[in-house]
């Protein structure tokens, strides 16, 4: 039977995430587990007079990219590009059978898969072309939660049916006075980083790339970060691998001193990827009321109430992001036991909780 609440889940993602129109042709990229939730938005999309044109996302493409020659992987396939540069909207699902799948493929491979598809997703970067992710329940994303599949359909849905208006609203408050800013500070265990917000705006996401939404969200001033941030709190998922205890210091801008307590070589091996990779591409503040814990998947843990991430790696360019990089991974750092926010010295958030 199907679960009742993902009509509501197709409504937000089709009305409020992508605000689709008559005559769009819209891409709904899935796995083969997330068919309940494919079809609901396939006959949504199709009331609304959108076309539905439904694709299988890279997981399930991994053992073509172990074996394919490298010049292939450099070389996106031209119907795949003509998509990405025609289509009209975006709606991304993920719903793994293994979230460690990904860890068998080595990264270099991943890399010129990346590199090839990234002149081509230039529409999706600077949201030229409307899109959204998102999660469909499965037992591995459960599993890694630590939560029954019930228990982990009734918070996914929890953190995604909210009245999005409403927390624009709230958000938008806090928003408006980083935007006002020049500087931030980050102050929390083993942390004590600035950036410089001088001439950059916030987007709020309330059901917009993301669902669930949850944050408000910059592109710092790319040769501004200075200090150090500790990543003690939770590990940091990318790429199928899971590097935990990650800490760096940033000089001028720039990761200068990068290590971690396990998956070092891998942390290593990412950022020294292209020269972009070792800066802040974005600054995140989580926002979302329906997520409290760690779910050891970055789409939920980002949102946490009372928490930063920093993405090391490519910018945004809708909000004044010039940084170019290959990779852009979200590291999320707890601010709830101890933490402070500063804006220009004054504190705006401490121990998770707004003083403003």
């Amino acid at each position: 039977m199907r679960d009742p609440r993902l009509e509501h889940y197709s409504r937000i993602l089709i009305d409020t995430c992508i605000a689709v129109q008559p005559g769009w042709q819209v891409v709904v990229s899935a796995p083969p587990l997330a068919r309940p939730l494919v079809e609901e938005l396939s006959s949504q999309l199709g009331a609304r007079g959108a076309y539905a044109l439904r694709r299988q996302n890279l997981t399930g493409s991994l053992h073509w990219v172990l074996e394919a020659p490298e010049e292939l992987l450099k070389t996106p396939p031209p119907i795949e590009v003509n998509t990405l540069e025609t289509a009209d909207a975006l709606i991304s699902i993920s719903a793994p059978e293994n979230t460690r799948e990904a860890s068998a493929v080595p990264p270099e491979r991943i890399g010129l898969v990346q590199s090839g598809f990234r002149p081509h997703l230039q529409r999706v970067y600077t949201n030229e072309m409307p899109w959204v992710g998102c999660n469909y329940p499965t037992p591995a994303l459960a599993q890694d939660a630590g939560m029954s599949l019930r228990d982990y359909e009734d918070f996914l849905f929890g953190a995604c049916l909210l009245d999005w208006e409403a927390e624009r609203e709230r958000m938008s408050r806090y928003a408006e006075r980083f935007t006002a800013a020049e500087e931030v500070r980050i102050v929390g265990a083993e942390t004590d980083l600035t950036l410089s917000l001088a001439g950059r705006e916030a987007k709020v996401d309330a059901g917009g790339a993301n669902l669930p939404g949850g944050e408000f969200y910059f592109s710092p001033v790319e040769d501004s970060a200075e200090g150090t941030i500790s990543f003690v709190e939770f590990p940091a998922p990318y790429a199928g691998r899971e590097v935990s205890g990650i800490r760096l210091r940033f000089e001028n801008g720039r990761a200068v001193d990068v290590s971690a307590k396990s998956q070092e070589e891998f942390l290593l091996e990412i950022l020294d990827r292209d020269e972009g990779a070792r800066r802040v591409g974005e600054l995140g503040i989580g926002c979302n009321p329906g997520i409290t814990r760690f779910m050891k998947d970055t789409l939920f843990d980002e949102k946490i109430d009372g928490t930063v991430h920093v993405a090391l790696g490519n910018g945004l360019p809708e909000v004044g992001g010039t940084n170019h990089s290959e990779i852009h991974w979200d590291i999320v750092k707890d601010l709830r036991p101890g933490g402070q926010i500063l804006l220009d010295g004054e504190v705006v958030q401490e121990d998770g909780v707004w003083r403003i």
